[in-house]
Formats: structure tokens, sequence, C-alpha cells
């Protein structure tokens, strides 16, 4: 199943104050499949393909870069999808939601209301009285399948202190921790709003993956903490400011962020940097101090329907 995807480069992109800095591009691991959003689906799609489903049902917003990534994956594999949207249908489709279209996906609508209510069993029954035998994947791909596919992000990624990722559910983080070496650490930097509430998610997620058996590179979690001052104003909020900044970045160092999670990331790691919360050179190691890498998450197809809202 893997065989189709590039392993992700690792590119560096500068010295800065004393600190190295790396991206690890997960963005260009496949056109369409590809940043975290693969990682998370990989165990999913085999549980699934194990157990005999042709269906999968998972949950999104209108610009979910998980709901792009499942309608590619289901069709690359040979899966019927099925993506249970948040909110109203709003026609014409947006550039998400019909490149999900496009894939086979069929689209279903579900008022805020009820959509809150999409971890519920009831809900999820209801589902299944409706479309028949499908096999469930929570929206972001928020499970221990998504945390197992998480731990291989930096398999033979080596030689980092720290490393940094941008935060939604905290899977991703979750499965970083559970595979980085005695010595590393890793920064997450949640895209919401008040986001210290993912501490106890976190929590939970590696509590339950380290208790279900399933395989982890590690026997506990190396040390992390959640940088919360850079959401820009809340989930897929943003602002003139980090607009500019993504846009700079990318002229800089030819690196396209996308602005719902990696440009925020980013902006943040390079605000630590001007404020000295890197360790820096201390003359012993010639690239620098501190070597951090950057996860590229990919979502770079969000940009297209933020910049229309934006017009």
């Amino acid at each position: 199943m893997s065989s189709i995807f590039l392993p992700p480069p690792t590119q560096q992109i500068a010295i800065r104050a004393g600190v190295e800095l790396n991206v690890l591009r997960l963005d260009c691991m496949h056109p369409w499949v590809n940043g975290n959003k693969w990682f998370k689906l990989k165990y999913n799609l085999l549980e699934a393909k194990e157990k005999n489903f042709t269906t999968l049902l998972t949950f999104g917003g209108a610009y979910s870069n998980h709901i792009f990534a499942t309608a590619a994956a289901g069709n690359l594999f040979g899966f019927h999808t099925i993506g249970v949207i948040r909110g109203e249908e709003k026609l014409p489709l947006n550039p998400t939601l019909s490149f999900a279209v496009e894939q086979g996906m069929q689209l279903v609508y579900l008022d805020r209301e009820a959509y809150r209510q999409r971890q519920t069993t009831a809900l999820q029954d209801e589902m299944r009285q409706r479309f028949g035998e499908v096999f469930m994947i929570p929206e972001g791909g928020s499970n221990l399948n998504g945390v197992r596919g998480c731990t291989e992000i930096t398999k033979g990624v080596t030689g980092f202190d720290t490393v940094c990722v941008a935060c939604g559910t905290g899977t991703t983080l979750a499965g970083i921790v559970l595979s980085l070496e005695k010595g590393q650490n890793a920064i997450a930097f949640p895209v919401l709003k008040n986001g210290g509430f993912l501490k106890a998610e976190i929590d939970s997620l590696l509590t339950n993956y380290l208790a279900s058996g399933l395989p982890a590179p590690v026997d506990s979690p190396a040390p992390w903490e959640l940088m919360c001052d850079y959401h820009f104003g809340g989930y897929a909020k943003v602002n003139d400011e980090l607009l500019q900044f993504a846009q700079q970045f990318t002229k800089d160092y030819g690196v396209p962020l996308d602005y719902v999670y990696t440009a925020k990331m980013f902006y943040g790691v390079m605000d630590l940097l001007r404020q000295g919360y890197f360790k820096k050179s201390d003359g012993l190691r010639p690239a620098g101090g501190e070597r951090i890498l950057l996860i590229h998450t990919g979502g770079l197809q969000g940009n297209i329907g933020i910049e229309q809202r934006r017009k």
C-alpha cells in the first residue's frame, strides 16, 4: 500500500540565530494523499481491508484536508467513500469538496448541532442504519490507528534535537513523541483558539495507545509541550500578517506553506527564534546550535479555498 508514496525529503532552510532549521517535506509524498493525513489513514485502511469492508465513512468540515485525503485514498485503494460534512450544503462546491466528489465520495451534510454528536453511539448507529456496514474513521483520523501511523513519520530521520509540528487533534504529536529517541523533544503549535485543552486529549491518546498493545518504537513518550499563542484567531482563521509571512517564506526558501496548519507553526518557530528560545551554537557543532526539524504536514489544497473566501 505504501509503494505509491515517495519518501519525504528533509530540506535545510536556514541557520538562524545559531539554530539549524530543517523541514521534513511530507507534502512531497503524493499529489493528493500526503502530509500527516496519509500516516493517520494508513492503518485505518489496512484494518478496513483486513475486515473486508468496502465502504469508508468519515467526518470533516467543508475545507477539510482529511476529507480530501480520504476521498483520494479511497479511490486509489478501491473503497467507496462517504464524507459527513459539518454544516449546510453550499453550491457551487468549494475546491476541496469538488475534488472529493470527483474522487467518488458521497457527501452528506449535518447541521452543526447534529455534527457535534459525531462521536456518539447514537449518531454512528444512525449512519450504519442509513448506509449499511461501513468502516468509520473519526474526524482527522484521530484514533489509535492514526497514532500508530504517526509513529512512522520520523522513521529514518535522525540527528535532531527538537521536532516541531502543528496540532489540530493531537494525534500526530502523540505518534511523534512515541517515536523520538532519548534526548529529543517535541513542540506542538495548536491551530485552535485556547488550545491548552489538547494536553488532556493528548495524554489520553498516549495512555490508551501504550495500553493497547499496538507496536510503539519506545516504551514511554518523549518530553513535549504546547505553544498556544499562534492560532491567529482559531481554526482556519487567517489574517494579512499570516498570509504575508507564508508568501514571503515561500519566496525565501521555496517551501509552500498551508495557512491552516504549517504557516502558523512556522510563524511560531520563527517568533521563538527571535525570543532566543532555542539553544544557540556552543561552538561544538559546525552547523550551529540546536537542530530543529519542522514537520510539513501538507494541506496545501486548502489554500485555494481560503484565498477565494478572502477576495
